[in-house]
């Protein structure tokens, strides 16, 4: 099973899934400018929506989006308990979650890596998320509750990007205690430390 991947980008949810599931992946890094890999492949041939992730299964089927795909790897190890059995409340609890990061967090929050962004409207509606999810972690380490969710790999994944962006975590006490407390998890080590991300 291959991961295509770009350090640091919203790929690294399914690589911290698939560490955190124990599910063996080989890593492709691809320079999303020149749309590459660094072996010269053209990822436009993997993925034609030309950005990461993608997960090239080992019958050649390639899966992109993450929230797609970090529900495919929860399933192939159902007993690591990263996502709900489907067709429980829960798992369409979780669901939820994947909605909302995706289109409401992660959506606008990348609009900010773009430097000519008009960004007061865009951090305006970046907050008001972020204190929903804020107020949403202040009684549960997690989103989910207790046990860490794929959605955790996604928050965290996203809540990363504030050190790029400059967007200060301080103001939500909760969110950065989250941040810590998955950043201290061994398989999220791992992946930072493949992807670069270590200081």
């Amino acid at each position: 099973m291959k991961l295509y991947y770009a350090p640091g980008a919203c790929s690294l949810s399914p690589h911290i899934v698939a560490r955190e599931a124990g599910i063996p992946i080989e890593l492709v890094k691809v320079d999303l400018k020149a749309k590459k890999t660094e072996s010269g492949e053209d990822f436009a041939k993997v993925n034609p929506k030309g950005y990461v992730p993608a997960i090239r299964l080992d019958d050649g089927t390639v899966l992109t989006e993450g929230p797609a795909i970090v529900q495919y790897l929860a399933d192939q190890k159902a007993a690591s308990g990263l996502a709900p059995a489907a067709g429980s409340k829960e798992r369409y609890k979780l669901a939820e979650w994947l909605a909302f990061l995706n289109s409401e967090v992660h959506k606008t929050w990348s609009a900010l890596w773009n430097p000519k962004a008009e960004r007061a409207p865009l951090e305006e509606k970046l907050f008001q998320r972020l204190e929903y999810v804020n107020a949403e972690l202040k009684n549960r380490p997690y989103l989910m509750g207790e046990r860490f969710s794929v959605a955790d790999a996604y928050l965290f994944t996203l809540l990363n990007w504030g050190q790029w962006t400059k967007v200060d975590l301080a103001r939500w006490p909760s969110l950065q205690q989250f941040v810590e407390r998955v950043k201290a998890r061994p398989k999220v080590q791992e992946a930072l430390k493949a992807e670069g991300l270590l200081n």
